[in-house]
This record gives C-alpha cells, structure tokens and sequence, in this order.
C-alpha cells in the first residue's frame, strides 16, 4: 500500500490535535472526581450531570478574567513565555504511533498510517523537545518580577536538568534490547517477543519517577509549591495565560504517559481491539497513577528531591545499563536468548 499524502498526514494532524485539547478537557474533570473519591468528596457536581461541564464553565471563566501584566514585569517575555510551554508539549505527539496498521480511507481511496511521523532517532525527538518546555517555566518566572515566580522557575530548571538525565538513560535498556530508537520498531519488537516491562522492569520503574518529576506533578511539584512559594512561577499569571500552562501541564502528562505505554506496555498492540483503543488504554491507566500519587503522597522536600536523583535513581539505573548490556552480550554470543 503506497504511503499517505500530505492532506491525509495533515488532517491526521488536525485529528490528533482535536483529540489532544479535547481529551485535556476532560482530564481536569477526571482528576476532580478522583481525588475526590479518594479524600471522600464529591467532587464537581453543580455544572451538568456529574458536573461534566466543569472543564465548559472553567475554560469560560478563564477567559473572561482580566489578562493582568505585573508593572514588573519584562512585557513581552512575560505574554510569550507562555506559549513556549503549552506548544512544545503537544510536538511530541508527532512520532507517537497510534497504530501500526495502514488502513484505506473510504470515498477517497487514500491510505491513512496512525501516526503522524516515523523517524529512526523517534525517542530522541521526544526527549529533545519535552524538555524545552522547561524554557517557557523559567522565562515565565523571570519575567514576572517576583521573586516567588523566579525561585519556582529556578527550581524547575534544576529539576529538569536532573530528571531529564535519568529519563534518558532509563531508556537506553530498550534501545539495547530493540536496537532502534524507531517508536513503531519498538512495538513491533515488543509484538513479536514481549513486553519490555518485563524485561525491563527496573528501567520502567524508574522511567515513571523520573517522568512524573519530569512534568512537575506531586509528589515532585516543588516549582508550584504553594506552601513555600504562593504559586511559584504561575503566582503572577491569570486568565488565559495561566490557561495555557495549566493546559501544557495536561499534554506533558499525555506525552509521558504514551511514551511509556509505547515503550514498555507494547504501546497500540493488543488483542481484539483495535491499536488506537489499546494505546489509549494504557494512557489511561498511567493518568489515573498520576492522580493516585497527587492524592497519595505529600510533597518532597527539594534535597530530598534532587538527593533522589543523584544519590538512588542514577546509580541504579547506571547499574542498570550495565546489567542490560552484558545480557545483551551473553545473548549475542549464545549464552542467552531473548
């Protein structure tokens, strides 16, 4: 079957991305209703049945608030540096693959592929650009003129640089079981042996910690902290600029989850049911673990946080490498087969 067109990859684009903003909608619902369950409240009620117009009601309020700029602050970065962090999340979704199949579009008779790009350094890609977001983080909290928005930002770059080491090295255990950073490679490697969470657990352990540290979740959401820093780098934000963080914070949560799903749970493989059921599944299954944590566990302190990166999680997944690659080795010379 010959590849698909430039109109079928772009309204294939334009499809993920109503999919995206509207699946973030319904996150803000979701996490409402969970940790309400799980602390014994209700949760949104008032706006439609079960409160599901709740995401409705909230996205109009922020929109009708006053866009207030600090006199303080540097203007201009202060209204871009938002955007900074609500676009680069949602590129990554650009070599996810949400299925594997090629299937014909009815009427028109064009082929369509379930993602939108498949390119050989794919992991890479999503490492290089979830971790530019961090940019619009700190130049939001410089440009505010507050001192509790510049620590929040500071903070964050720390954090990230810190989680985005160990991030990438939990997944060099895959690339050398798979030997391709291709996401659709490693699916169907995992189609035709098995899931790499089995063999990598360990790798896939440390993945999760890092990624939740990654997107500035609880318990690692020490950029926010409002016991320490009011807001932190958002504390001057409102109305539609707060939006778009509060947003980009949803789509990061997707992306980490979907690359976790595609990496170590086979990502759109499964039986019966159709791949983009399959992938959104298991996404699924990684958010209600982020709201679990959020309503589970309180907040590091930030030496414990940094002293977890440094001192637990990059020592073993160091040694983790280690014992990947000399099993990848005795694999190859015949001792072991995988």
């Amino acid at each position: 079957m010959p590849s698909p067109g430039l109109g079928m990859t772009a309204a294939f684009m334009g499809f993920v991305l109503i999919v995206l903003l509207s699946t973030m909608a319904i996150l803000t619902w979701f996490e409402r209703k969970v940790l309400a369950k799980m602390q014994d409240r209700y949760g949104p009620t008032r706006t439609g049945p079960a409160g599901l117009l709740q995401p409705l009601a909230d996205g109009i309020k922020l929109l009708a608030k006053e866009d207030v700029v600090p006199a303080n602050a540097d203007r201009y970065m202060f209204l871009f540096a938002p955007l900074i962090t609500f676009a680069t999340a949602f590129i990554a979704f650009a070599v996810i693959p949400f299925g594997l199949e090629t299937v014909t579009v009815p009427i028109i008779n064009q082929p369509l592929r379930f993602f939108i790009a498949d390119v050989n350094i794919g992991l890479l890609f999503v490492l290089a650009v979830s971790s530019l977001g961090v940019y619009g983080i700190v130049l939001g909290g410089y440009a505010s003129g507050n001192r509790y928005s510049l620590l929040g930002g500071l903070r964050a770059a720390a954090q990230v640089i810190s989680y985005e080491v160990i991030l990438g090295l939990s997944l060099i255990g895959p690339f050398l079981l798979v030997g391709s950073l291709r996401l659709t490679e490693i699916t169907r490697w995992q189609q035709a042996n098995v899931w790499l969470v089995v063999v990598q657990l360990p790798a896939f352990i440390i993945f999760l910690i890092a990624g939740i540290a990654e997107t500035n979740r609880a318990p690692f959401d020490l950029p926010e902290a409002e016991s320490e820093l009011v807001g932190g780098f958002h504390t001057e934000y409102s109305g539609f600029r707060f939006s778009l963080f509060f947003l980009g914070e949803y789509v990061a949560m997707l992306v980490i989850s979907a690359v976790a799903s595609v990496v170590f749970l086979g990502g759109p493989a499964g039986p019966l049911l159709p791949g983009p059921i399959w992938l959104a599944l298991k996404v699924a299954f990684f958010i209600f673990l982020y709201f679990w944590l959020r309503a589970t566990l309180p907040r590091f302190r930030y030496d414990q946080l940094m002293g977890l990166a440094w001192k637990l999680l990059l020592p073993a997944v160091l040694l983790h490498i280690v014992v990947t690659a000399l099993a990848r080795l005795a694999a190859v010379e015949g001792w072991l087969r995988f």
